[in-house]
């Protein structure tokens, strides 16, 4: 069973694919169950816990509105955020709860949804309950959700649907890097051609392609949003008590604005735009692509839009490339280790991130796979042990600047690997190892608790 690159990426909204779109997908699988239990037009009541980093730092992270919106029906892929504001305004106004769109309850959030984030659940630590009640008060259904990073959802320790792997056999299954490695080299193909033909298990190639191009124009209009470009938003401050401003408008206008190109190392000024650009309108609950998360959105479209501007030669093929080579490092670490920053710290989104980047812009470059796995190793590897302490519980400080950071550190890994034969002394595996094994010892205020780190030492303006 493997994963599929569209579980890697995950067209959805801001400000986080653990706090905001897997809450939002648990919440809407909630409310289709009882509807297809036939309980849905008994239920008078819902009942909403959210336990450990998601009770912790879910106010920030607007899971309550993540879990508000699955409720009524909303999917995290298609939802209009423009729209979502004034649905959610209506249920805080009304008190009121159309779930499915179609059956009204009565739901104050104040008193219908808990913070918990001093109680943990043992199976993860992103946990909620959902509970729907009848007119008597008597239990109809309950569910217990676990919200793993990246928009995955695993209900009562089986994956939920839509969620987990693909059930037919591929021809190249793979666990480890070194499987990958190896299938790359006895079939003297790149790591992108051996992750197209599994694809091509559930779905033909021209669809594929289609649907990975989609997913690279949701990039490019999150960026242009974020740039400032036909968004009357983006003068705004952030949400939040922080009233962060925006920075990377300003920035975008001062580089369109130096014509000249004197600056040598302006291409990092434009990397740093882009990254910027996504995670501010992420943080403003824009639409955005889980690369692998939302926290670390900006990194993989950051380092595309320099491959498309600076890289000679760079083509529509090359972004199948970057985007399958990307996903398959990706899949690497969901198998193996975590994408969750709540599990095992920021190493697990924006060191993930950076390590997917780093691979796919040394293979959309002509890397060999052994290059492409050396870029991968690099890019996590100087990213070891970071944690996740977002001031104010927000996905703003520092997380807007560590994916411009991230995303310039993945162009170095991809450079520092083209310039060598491939050969390295740490694999790929080995580092997931051992970020797996950081996250471990690591105490869980680092970990998207706010209980730790900047969380405590930033006071909040």
């Amino acid at each position: 069973m493997m994963l599929s690159v569209f579980d890697i990426f995950k067209i959805g909204i801001g400000p986080s694919s653990s706090h905001t779109v897997g809450p939002m997908r648990a919440a809407l699988l909630f409310a289709q169950a009882l509807q297809a239990s036939g309980l849905l037009q008994r239920t008078a009541r819902v009942d909403v816990q959210l336990f450990g980093s998601l009770g912790a730092t879910g106010r920030g992270h607007a899971t309550d509105q993540g879990v508000l919106l699955g409720l009524l029906g909303e999917a995290p892929d298609t939802v209009d955020p423009a729209r979502a504001a004034t649905l959610l305004a209506a249920v805080r106004r009304d008190r009121q709860l159309p779930l499915l769109g179609t059956h009204a309850i009565a739901f104050d959030p104040r008193q219908d949804i808990a913070f918990l984030g001093e109680r943990s659940l043992p199976e993860h630590p992103n946990a909620m309950r959902l509970a729907a009640f009848d007119a008597a008060g008597a239990l109809l259904r309950e569910s217990h959700y676990f919200s793993v990073g990246g928009g995955f959802v695993v209900e009562g320790g089986a994956l939920a649907p839509g969620a987990g792997p693909h059930e037919a056999e591929v021809p190249y299954a793979f666990r480890t890097g070194d499987e990958l490695m190896a299938l790359a080299k006895a079939h003297g193909c790149s790591i992108a051609r051996l992750v197209m033909a599994n694809e091509c298990t559930w779905r033909p190639e021209a669809e594929v392609r289609e649907r990975l191009l989609r997913i690279w124009g949701v990039m490019q209009d999150c960026t242009r949003r974020g740039l400032g470009q036909d968004n009357a938003e983006a003068g705004q401050p952030l949400p939040g008590p922080l009233h962060l401003r925006r920075r990377a408008p300003a920035l975008y206008q001062r580089l369109s604005q130096d014509v000249a190109g004197h600056d040598p190392l302006a291409a990092i000024d434009w990397v740093n735009a882009f990254a910027m650009a996504v995670n501010e309108e992420n943080a403003a609950g824009g639409r955005v692509v889980t690369a692998p998360t939302n926290g670390a959105a900006g990194i993989v479209p950051a380092v595309l839009h320099y491959y498309m501007r600076f890289v000679p030669g760079a083509n529509e093929d090359g972004v199948i490339e970057f985007l399958l080579t990307a996903a398959a490092i990706g899949m690497l670490y969901k198998t193996n280790a975590s994408i969750s920053g709540a599990e095992v710290g920021c190493q697990g989104e924006v060191g993930v991130a950076c390590s997917m980047a780093a691979g796919a812009l040394a293979a959309a470059q002509g890397a060999t796979p052994a290059q492409v796995e050396n870029a991968a190793e690099i890019g996590m590897e100087h990213n070891l042990g970071l944690t996740c302490d977002p001031v104010g519980g927000l996905v703003q400080i520092p997380c807007v600047e560590r994916n411009a950071m991230g995303a310039v550190k993945a162009i170095n890994a991809a450079r520092m690997a083209l310039r060598g034969d491939g050969t390295h002394s740490v694999s790929l595996d080995a580092v997931i190892r051992t970020m797996k094994q950081t996250g471990a010892d690591m105490k869980s205020t680092y970990k998207e608790t706010s209980l730790g780190g900047l969380a405590v030492n930033v006071v909040e303006c």
